[in-house]
């Protein structure tokens, strides 16, 4: 009890607390990336087209980030790179879809965001597969 509420910080648990968030943050992002994979021949056509490369590109690369990325960042694995997809994916989310509105319809892409941003800080943790890579 005296180490839950101690001021200081170890190794082992901020390592702890990146995987926590690592495995959380992607492993909800997920089934929004899988969902979207699941309807593809019903979504492609209309879907949203912000740089203008055609409705059924911007969905495989939606798609890519959301499914393949995720996967990525729950093993730990090219975890950096993977968040940038994923960064990307949410901004425009945020910005084409929800018009910046953080605090409203917004706030489930801006937590995303956060969320990826931080990973993308911190990097993957002493336990992941880019650490093994690594050494």
């Amino acid at each position: 009890m005296k180490r839950l509420f101690s001021i200081k910080y170890s190794d082992n648990a901020v390592s702890f607390a990146t995987l926590l968030l690592r495995v959380a943050i992607a492993s909800m992002m997920l089934p929004h990336g899988f969902s979207k994979l699941m309807s593809f021949a019903s979504t492609s056509g209309h879907f949203a087209d912000p740089f203008h490369i055609g409705a059924t590109a911007s969905l495989c690369l939606v798609i890519f980030a959301e499914v393949f990325c995720s996967a990525f960042i729950i093993l730990g694995l090219f975890t950096r790179f993977a968040c940038i997809p994923l960064i990307i994916d949410m901004t425009v989310a945020l910005w084409y879809v929800r018009h910046w509105h953080v605090f409203g319809d917004g706030e489930k892409e801006a937590l995303f965001l956060a969320g990826f941003i931080t990973i993308l800080l911190l990097g993957p943790g002493k336990v992941s597969i880019d650490r093994f890579i690594g050494k």
